[in-house]
């Protein structure tokens, strides 16, 4: 039985081979009888020659019975195999139509890698706030005591910066964080947060490396302006990514872990900043900051991203060629004792605070009972260290206090993300680091530099700073008895599809009827 193969090419790019059977079978009527043959024997006898045609007739009907059935049989594996066919063409249609849904993961992501690399991009972040603070990176300025004078260093002794510049160059960086910080929360409702994180590292890190470049007052300004632009996009971001992929029973947690690598991060930038400023230069500090940074950048743009929820798309150095005093060694020490002070403080205050909030059941309501009472007993500590003239009892006063400050990191972030929608939860980071600084170390710098210059008492300086700890204190504890909504599990409008919005419109709907009518 003849037939041809033929291989059809679909529009998905499916390949369909089709077999014709084209062998035509004859019809059991038409076929001629047998001729004889030239030259052969007499022909027999009629009765014979009756039965011999019969049994070539009957033999003849045998054969198209069996042609049918195998055509039939064809016919019918045909239309099998087409229904086969057709299946496998549909499923692997819809396969590939589902294999880039956007809820799927991308194949480096697990929640744990994601919190290390968040947290190693925070400290990066503060190591860079110590480090311009430090000693070795900010130092001092050329004085002149009892006819001796010495030279400056760092930046102040670079750029020649009185106490108020000093203070405004510390402070710069939130002119960018402050235009920023709602731009890049606005921006990630178009565009993925994930993207724009990536876009906001790699400004930092151009912005650090022009630190190291810079050569006057107004070049650094600028240059630290443009640390905060790059600053916000994180800031306001990353914390909701920790939010939607951290264990249910660990969010709290997992959130004082990144939030411990500030005061880390802080305390590590101060004695690097010292370390690096003094052995090599206080420009080298800049540039080492953007070079740790730089593998993060390209991450950033080059792995698949992420959706968020809410949206649909002790060796002396040498300094300027000169060996350190021994005054300065000491000076460089105590940097480091507090620096060390601040790590471990931190980082089992961070923590606890988280720790804490978890095991007391994290709403709302219980957040603002933890923030008030560590704020102010912390305010205590802090102040009465103060208060000590020896170091003896300073530091162990001081350690309790910071613990206890600290431990309000968790609690704050935990506030900031459940009062709102999902989708508002970027611009709710943006606001509360905006009014961190903006009533922080903005003004704080600058002021401190002024009180300093007037009463030239640093205790009272530092006694009158303590006391705003009793009146956040106050505000933390007026938040108990304010009604919170914990919004977390809200769906906003545009997360809903439009015929669930449609089903949960009242029926009868007068603004609707007179649209449409």
């Amino acid at each position: 039985m003849g037939g041809s193969e033929e291989v059809a090419q679909g529009s998905d790019g499916a390949r369909v081979a089709v077999v014709v059977v084209g062998a035509p079978v004859g019809d059991d009527s038409a076929a001629p009888p047998p001729a004889a043959a030239p030259g052969a024997a007499p022909a027999v006898t009629p009765g014979e020659e009756a039965a011999k045609r019969e049994s070539l007739l009957a033999a003849a009907a045998a054969a198209a019975a069996e042609c049918k059935q195998e055509a039939a049989a064809a016919a019918t594996g045909l239309q099998a195999m087409a229904v086969t066919v057709a299946r496998d063409v549909e499923a692997g249609g819809l396969d590939a139509s589902t294999s880039g849904a956007a809820d799927e993961k991308p194949s480096w992501f697990t929640p744990k890698r994601l919190l290390v690399m968040f947290c190693l991009i925070n400290m990066l972040n503060y190591v860079d706030r110590g480090a311009i603070a430090s000693n070795g990176v900010n130092g001092s300025r050329q004085s002149c005591t009892g006819g001796t004078c010495t030279s400056g260093s760092g930046i102040q002794g670079d750029f020649n910066l009185n106490n108020f510049e000093d203070g405004v160059l510390s402070s710069a960086f939130m002119v960018g964080l402050l235009i920023a910080s709602p731009i890049f929360a606005s921006l990630a409702k178009i565009h993925n947060p994930f993207r724009l994180i990536g876009v906001g590292l790699l400004v930092w890190t151009i912005a650090t490396a022009g630190c190291g470049c810079s050569f006057d007052f107004w070049s650094i300004t600028i240059c630290r302006m443009l640390v905060g632009v790059g600053e916000a996009s994180f800031i306001s971001l990353a914390a909701p990514f920790i939010d939607d992929n951290a264990p249910a029973a660990q969010k709290t947690a997992w959130l004082a872990m990144f939030y411990m690598c500030i005061p880390t991060g802080i305390a590590v930038g101060y004695v690097y900043g010292g370390l690096v400023g003094n052995s090599l230069h206080w420009r080298a500090a800049f540039w080492g900051e953007s070079i740790l940074m730089l593998p993060f950048v390209i991450l950033g743009f080059v792995i698949k991203p992420l959706e968020l929820k809410g949206f649909n798309h002790s060796v002396k150095t040498k300094e300027y060629g000169e060996m350190l005093n021994p005054e300065q060694q000491d000076e460089t020490k105590q940097d480091i004792m507090f620096g060390g002070i601040t790590i471990v403080c931190g980082i089992f205050g961070t923590l606890s605070g988280g720790f804490i909030l978890d095991k007391i059941d994290s709403t709302i309501s219980n957040a603002f009972k933890l923030l008030s009472g560590a704020t102010f007993l912390g305010a205590i500590f802090c102040f009465g260290a103060f208060c000590f003239k020896s170091l003896y009892g300073f530091i162990p006063f001081f350690s309790v206090g910071e613990l206890l400050v600290f431990a309000t990191q968790a609690p704050v972030n935990y506030v900031c993300l459940h009062c709102v929608k999902p989708s508002l939860r970027p611009l709710s980071m943006a606001m509360s680091t905006v009014a961190i600084h903006i009533f922080g170390d903005v003004p704080s710098s600058p002021l401190v530099g002024l009180l300093q210059d007037k009463i030239h008492n640093w205790r009272s300086t530092a006694l009158t700073l303590t006391s705003i700890l009793f009146i956040a204190a106050i505000f933390w504890f007026i938040g108990i008895f304010v009604r919170s909504v914990d919004r977390f599990n809200e769906q906003s409008e545009h997360d809903v599809p439009a015929v669930e919005r449609s089903n949960l419109r009242p029926l009868l709907d007068e603004n609707e009827e007179a649209r449409a009518s």
